[in-house]
């Protein structure tokens, strides 16, 4: 019998530690399914993703470790699992243990840790910093004389 592994995140501005939490899923199971959030499910909860969810969707959906790549409509996971015979559910170390319910389904949770700074939220603010230094700097000049000093 197959052993299902479920991946589940937003996958914002993906990076290597999505990559690596996508992989280790592979790893432990035969089958592969990463679960992409929704644009209405993240705003229920934090900021709109930066990234639209077409186009999320479509950056997993062009990896190669997935299976199936599925649109995520709810945090609540119990009927995906039940549908879908999930053995295992991995998710960000940020969500424990918010998932351990899922484990009286028989369901294996595995909260991935993804290590210092690299994240969709790090990024962001480090895109912002940037930003901001480079408008000060920008827009922080002596304005010329049109004329000149032609005497």
């Amino acid at each position: 019998m197959s052993r299902i592994i479920y991946v589940s995140g937003t996958f914002d501005l993906f990076h290597s530690n999505h990559l690596k939490v996508i992989n280790y899923g592979r790893g432990l199971g035969d089958i592969l399914i990463v679960g992409v959030s929704t644009d209405e499910l993240v705003c229920s909860y934090k900021k709109k993703p930066s990234v639209p969810f077409e186009e999320r969707i479509a950056i997993i959906e062009g990896l190669k470790a997935p299976d199936v790549v599925i649109p995520q409509h709810t945090l609540d996971h119990r009927e995906t699992v039940k549908k879908l015979n999930i053995d295992a559910f991995i998710i960000g170390d940020d969500w424990y243990p918010k998932y351990d319910y899922l484990k009286e389904f028989g369901v294996e949770v595995f909260y991935f840790p993804y290590g210092k700074g690299v994240s969709s939220t790090n990024l962001k603010q480090k895109i912002y910093e940037q930003y901001k230094k480079m408008l000060e700097t920008s827009d922080n000049h002596p304005i010329p004389d049109p004329v000149g000093d032609k005497k």
